[in-house]
């Protein structure tokens, strides 16, 4: 794709790196989001996304997204607006965005599930860092829901279901 003129190569690889438009996010899932309903986001992002050139990884937990987003720049650029048209979430906080010419960090569409402290410290590093206040407004709900009771009671995703194997 970057053969062309003026694009310089990689000098280990012998390819030049492509330009990738990275966007990082966290957003609370809307009431009746369960595992089920975001296997099939996974499912249909997986097939969409690699038509798209777009890869990442998406972290759900506790009621709570976490996704790191990166690819074309003009196909990120549709994704995030869809993603902010999206139902199933809300208090969509943007942790990062950035283009540059680099290699992916994740070349393969990926799925975690973590537990609430884990998206915590990074959501309490994003807040120290933040600086719209709308987003620090929606870091601190996001911040609340996880800390307003046992992690089993916050969503119905919070919990594993018994017998089955993650």
């Amino acid at each position: 794709m970057f053969d062309e003129f003026g694009f310089p190569r990689d000098a280990d690889s012998g390819r030049a790196e492509p330009i990738l438009d990275t966007f990082v996010y966290c957003s609370r899932a809307a009431e009746g989001v369960n595992d089920a309903q975001v296997e099939r986001i996974i499912e249909l992002s997986q097939r969409r996304n690699v038509a798209r050139d777009i890869t990442g990884v998406l972290v759900f937990g506790s009621g709570i997204f976490f996704q790191w987003i990166e690819g074309p720049p003009a196909q990120v650029e549709k994704l995030i607006a869809s993603l902010h048209g999206d139902p199933r979430h809300f208090d969509i906080v943007t942790l990062d965005r950035s283009v540059e010419k680099r290699a992916r960090l994740y070349p393969n569409w990926e799925m975690e599930r973590v537990g609430a402290d884990d998206i915590r410290a990074v959501l309490q590093e994003a807040l120290g860092t933040a600086e719209d206040e709308n987003n620090i407004a929606a870091l601190k709900r996001i911040l609340e829901h996880l800390d307003s009771g046992p992690l089993d009671t916050l969503h119905p995703s919070a919990t594993k279901r018994e017998g089955a194997d993650r």
